[in-house]
């Protein structure tokens, strides 16, 4: 048993560094100078359509507005937890999209200075030598000004990690999440007017696997090893992607409020902005720590399962019988509800008991997170119990389980209970002083009446006063 506990968990690590890339492409040497990262939101902004009119826009700076240095616990640090240089990553970004032509802002004062050492070069050449030299045309103005920043830096939002050891042998992996926030916002300079705001948010992995295995082979002989590796997503491309994909959102919204449009109208203009908002819904449901929020769209539920039952009453042997349930449920409000449900199911136990015995019972259910895709979910409540051989017995039941909303109709259960009767003789005998219980395990599909509109219309409405 022992070495068979020891190469389970060797596999186990062993397939857990198998998976890692990082682990199997250590750099050796240095590296050549490369061309920097192409990003899956880099990809989008190239994908856009082409731009009926290209808008003249200025950044004079997007900021790192949180105010933060790298957290050290050896000594104070001066080093800023984010890059300062965000100002190219968004003018790279409106580069790469094609939507805008972007004027130097940001450093306008050694514009301004090189242009009026040309402007003096040009006069003198007009007095001295070339009277027909070209004047120095003006600046362009933008149109629209881009401002915002970064506005926040989370650190180990979430944090945690998983390890064994057993003789010797031992594997473990922990992991840190922190988080970066960006607001881009678009402003008309002629009227002044914030013509739109778009925030996006992104998750920065920080991960690290190791193993070892230290172990007596033979006398006075001692086999170390150890292997890891440490993983830590660069902030510089989670900022990249955030500003990147703020600069889509910013376009596509921009079109849905007709202040630009495709090359190709209205048609094209429709399509990319839907395709847009069904990405954007997702998205939106999707809270902190990856979340999936869902309204509850349902009043009713009816449910069907099967599963097994493990009786334990006064004969020795216990055996699993098997059962199937019907069920109804409705709300009471958005997290209790009340379940009834009838079941039928052959109890066995002992050399020769199995009898049959039918259940209506009524449950008080509890949802812990009633408006996420997966949620745990608790239950308690009374019933009867009704057998093929006169035997019948009041009963309580309580137990719990898990629910996963396949889709806002469709749900799948797992469930687990106890019930817990008021007489000995469920099993045909009378042993002793305590009563016949069981448990019972099923796995079940839940059918939800979702909500008529008018219904969810005045659910959502918010009182003013």
């Amino acid at each position: 048993m022992k070495y068979i506990l020891q190469t389970g968990l060797l596999v186990l690590m062993l397939s857990t560094l198998s998976s890692c890339g990082t682990y199997f492409n250590q750099p050796l040497g240095p590296e050549e100078a490369r061309t920097g990262e192409k990003l899956a939101t880099t990809d989008s902004l190239l994908a856009l359509p082409p731009t009926s009119r290209r808008i003249d826009v200025g950044v004079y700076n997007f900021r790192d507005l949180t105010g933060q240095f790298k957290a050290s616990a050896t000594a104070s640090t001066f080093s800023t937890a984010v890059t300062q240089g965000s100002t190219a990553i968004l003018l790279k970004a409106l580069e790469d999209s094609k939507w805008f032509r972007t004027l130097e802002r940001e450093n306008l004062g050694n514009l301004l200075q090189e242009r009026n050492i040309i402007k003096q070069t040009r006069e003198e050449a007009r007095k001295t030598t070339n009277p027909n030299e070209p004047r120095l045309p003006g600046l362009l103005f933008a149109g629209i000004l881009l401002e915002g920043g970064i506005v926040s830096y989370d650190t180990n939002i979430v944090t945690g990690g998983l390890g064994a050891r057993y003789f010797g042998i031992s594997g473990s992996t922990q992991y840190r999440q922190d988080r970066v926030t960006v607001y881009l916002r678009a402003i008309n300079t002629q009227s002044g007017e914030i013509l739109k705001t778009i925030y996006v948010s992104k998750t920065i992995l920080s991960q690290s696997l190791d193993a070892s295995l230290f172990k007596y082979v033979n006398f006075q002989r001692l086999l170390e090893v150890e292997t890891g590796f440490t993983r830590n997503e660069p902030v510089q491309l989670a900022i990249k992607e955030a500003i990147e994909k703020s600069v889509r959102g910013l376009i596509i919204e921009g079109i849905e409020d007709n202040l630009w449009s495709t090359s190709k109208g209205r048609e094209l203009n429709e399509k990319v902005v839907a395709q847009y908002y069904k990405e954007k819904e997702l998205e939106e449901s999707t809270r902190l720590y990856d979340r999936v929020y869902k309204p509850n769209v349902a009043n009713s539920h009816f449910d069907f399962a099967l599963g097994a039952n493990l009786f334990d009453g006064d004969l020795a042997d216990k055996k699993f019988g098997e059962f199937v349930q019907l069920g109804y449920q409705t709300a009471l409000g958005s997290t209790f509800g009340l379940h009834f449900n009838g079941r039928y199911q052959r109890f066995k136990a002992g050399n020769e008991f199995e009898q049959a015995y039918t259940s209506l019972n009524l449950n008080l259910t509890y949802e812990i997170l009633p408006t996420d895709n997966f949620t745990p979910f608790i239950y308690a409540g009374g019933g009867y119990l009704f057998g093929d051989n006169d035997v019948s017995a009041p009963k309580m039941q309580y137990g719990g389980g898990v629910l996963y909303k396949v889709s806002d109709r469709v749900g799948l259960k797992l469930f687990a209970e106890q019930n817990l009767t008021f007489v000995d003789d469920v099993d045909l005998a009378i042993n002793g002083r305590r009563n016949d219980f069981y448990f019972n395990f099923g796995f079940g599909l839940r059918y939800s009446i979702l909500k008529d509109k008018k219904e969810e219309v005045e659910d959502e409405v918010i009182p003013l006063n």
